[in-house]
């Protein structure tokens, strides 16, 4: 017969890591039925009988937030065989909030002390044995990330499975004497077992457990209505209180501090200063672009652009092909089609490896957290909260899971803001093109990504102002609460593991989608409207026909050739085909000139350039996540939110070519004109968002 184990915690407690050393690689990933929150369940290695629920992370299990409903409902509802409680053994106080509301359930637990090798180096210990006294449950030592103790925290919950406890009593007499009385008005209705949480919830006027008992509802609200009176308090601060009091008693009792300031304590004074913060963030990201794309990216990727494709790969493919008489368009397809697209994209391969590697050290020694804690007094001010950093630090690997990651908001209209601006944050799809244009157009200058990267954060707070003022995202942002975990050295499996999903996430993209585009784009690039093959003579091909039809409309942006407009298309499908479509139309020149992007310069203008690579990263972004978006919000959300991402970064685009242009002397009065009015709207808007009211 099949073991359920039920894996909760908070978030940071390491429960995602215990989870995927327990399963590996044997997990399914759905969502809970009803709710748009992932559903994670796996096999433990080497107990094929025994399978283990991943539930949302969590602070509560009082119902404030989706993932917390999904959890107590689970715990209450489907009734797991035990349940493995997932504590940061560093932040004992924060982390027994949720143990105590998990032993109330009566479901057979077992506290997981997470991150105790961390601890140790503290200085500090627990008391297992008088841990387990007090709780009343199994307590195991383990450190996930060193894999040490998860065998012994499995084998205690086989051994306690299946077995309801009684829940102890733990708060003050005059309050364990109110719950007794309501007890004993719930007693004819529900098992022993579940007394204790029902008298609980009941005390803290929980509507939806108050609403499974309409005929004890007023005789409890006599009953709390007294304590409160007593108490000079509401029933939800009562039970908040005792339970606190609770846990200090607890930590008192079976914790040894080493009385000294943590070396973690040491390092926020200084990046969670009020003033150092914002400049410390910044540093860091600047630094980590600098090394990513100039030290590490740009060199290799020119070997193998320019050497290893240009001098190497495509000459001995042509060459081959050619002595075997392929026909001219095999050999054009290979060469400029699969070679000169796919492979292009490719080669910005290792700078987007060391920017994933970079960033996965960042998170794994804990300073992301800190981003969103200090981000969130500054995120309210543009209708956001904390919450939203969590989903755009994401979107900088992928749109698509930073717009899912959306979910964990409570507030819905914060959760929407979140989704449309999600993709305004470049994401690695995006960064060839950064690099690109940086490249060919600047000399490869260290700052083009750092600021393309902050760029994206202001349109998402120009956004937040703009769009707050509608219904659809109008509403008070919810309260931010975040466990902030121990800084500590980045572990080198978890990092490779996190950047080699996004690195081979990122090659599986070139090796379907952009070699699927990359076929289609040199087909038309190829053919006449006859079907006859053109050759180097593109302008004849059909792809420049309709390449020259649609031009126009970018054309006040400062891109006149349709080879730019006919890229920014094909970056719909997935942001990497503007390189790839570039690399096709431009290949027959570039060749010429040791397939180097030089040739890019002399059709782009520095404004031009700027407008082009703005709108390409500020745009309706790739497929994938206008699917998700429309699977988040619904369809006519996502026709709002593409549309107002396409007008946003043609208005933006217009008026960085036009005023730019104007800066250095050679304005188009009529454009200018129309750009400035553009940037005065915009100006209205914000202003008119009620920004310096909600901001006092």
């Amino acid at each position: 017969m099949t073991l359920r184990i039920a894996l909760i915690g908070n978030q940071n407690s390491g429960k995602t890591t215990m989870f995927n050393n327990l399963t590996g690689s044997s997990q399914k990933v759905g969502n809970w039925p009803g709710v748009t929150i992932e559903k994670i369940e796996g096999t433990v290695k080497g107990h094929p009988d025994m399978r283990i629920v991943d539930l949302p992370g969590v602070y509560s299990l009082s119902p404030y937030s989706p993932e917390e409903v999904v959890s107590r409902d689970f715990l209450i509802g489907e009734t797991p065989d035990a349940v493995i409680n997932i504590v940061d053994s560093a932040n004992l106080e924060r982390n027994l909030y949720l143990t105590l509301q998990v032993l109330d359930t009566g479901m057979p637990t077992v506290v997981a002390l997470n991150m105790i090798d961390m601890l140790r180096a503290r200085g500090e210990a627990i008391d297992t044995k008088g841990l387990e006294e007090t709780l009343g449950c199994p307590v195991v030592e383990t450190s996930a990330l060193k894999k040490e103790g998860l065998g012994e925290a499995v084998k205690k919950a086989e051994e306690i499975a299946k077995g309801r406890i009684i829940p102890n009593r733990r708060f003050s007499d005059d309050l364990e004497d109110t719950l007794s009385k309501i007890e004993e008005l719930l007693r004819p209705s529900v098992s022993e077992y579940d007394l204790r949480w029902y008298a609980v919830k009941i005390f803290e006027r929980d509507e939806p457990v108050l609403d499974k008992f309409p005929d004890i509802r007023e005789e409890a609200d006599a009953i709390i209505s007294k304590t409160e009176a007593e108490a000079g308090e509401d029933s939800e601060s009562i039970i908040a209180n005792e339970r606190y009091d609770t846990i200090a008693a607890i930590v008192k009792a079976n914790m040894k501090r080493s009385g000294t300031v943590s070396t973690t304590d040491k390092i926020d004074r200084f990046v969670m200063n009020k003033w150092l913060a914002l400049p410390i963030f910044a540093s860091v990201m600047a630094l980590i672009y600098y090394t990513a794309i100039v030290l590490i990216g740009l060199p290799i990727t020119e070997w193998i652009d320019e050497t290893l494709i240009g001098e190497g790969i495509m000459p001995a493919v042509t060459d081959v092909l050619e002595s075997t008489d392929t026909a001219e368009w095999m050999v054009s397809l290979t060469t400029n089609g699969i070679i000169g697209g796919v492979g292009v994209v490719l080669s910005f391969l290792p700078m987007m490896l060391a920017l994933f590697i970079l960033l996965a050290v960042l998170d794994n020694c804990g300073y992301m957290s800190r981003i969103a804690f200090f981000m969130d007094r500054i995120f309210r001010r543009f209708g956001l909260s904390g919450k939203s950093t969590i989903p755009l630090l994401v979107g900088s690997g992928c749109s698509v899971p930073g717009i899912m990651a959306s979910r964990t908001i409570e507030s819905e209209c914060e959760r929407r803001l979140t989704a449309v601006t999600v993709p305004f944050i470049p994401c690695s799809a995006k960064l060839p093109v950064i690099a690109l244009i940086a490249g060919a157009i600047f000399s490869s200058s260290w700052w083009i990504a750092p600021a393309a990267y902050f760029m994206g954060i202001a349109a998402v707070f120009i956004s937040g102002l703009i769009l707050k003022q509608f219904k659809e995202f109008s509403g008070k942002p919810a309260p931010f609460i975040m466990e902030l975990p121990l800084y500590r050295p980045p572990h080198a499996v978890s990092v490779g593991q996190q950047a080699g999903r996004q690195t081979w996430a990122f090659v599986k993209r070139a090796g379907t989608i952009v070699l699927l585009a990359c076929v289609i784009i040199w087909f038309f690039a190829s053919f006449d409207r006859s079907l006859g093959f053109v050759g180097g003579n593109i302008e004849d091909s059909m792809l420049a026909s309709f390449g020259n039809v649609i031009a126009p409309l970018f054309s006040p942006l400062g891109w006149n050739d349709w080879e730019f407009s006919v890229a920014t298309l094909t970056g719909i499908m997935a942001k990497e085909n503007i390189v790839a479509t570039l690399g096709i139309l431009f290949g027959a020149d570039m060749e010429s000139s040791g397939l180097g992007w030089e040739i890019l310069a002399e059709h782009l203008t520095t404004f031009s350039a700027l407008s082009f690579l703005v709108f390409n990263l500020l745009c309706v972004p790739c497929l994938a996540a206008v699917a998700t978006i429309f699977k988040e919000l619904g369809w006519k959300r996502t026709g709002i939110t593409v549309a107002y991402q396409c007008v946003f970064a043609y208005v933006v685009a217009l008026m960085i070519f036009h005023i730019g242009n104007a800066v250095t002397g050679s304005a188009d009065i009529p454009w200018l004109i129309v750009s400035l009015a553009a940037a005065a709207m915009m100006i209205f808007l914000i202003v008119r968002s009620g920004y310096k009211e909600e901001s006092v």
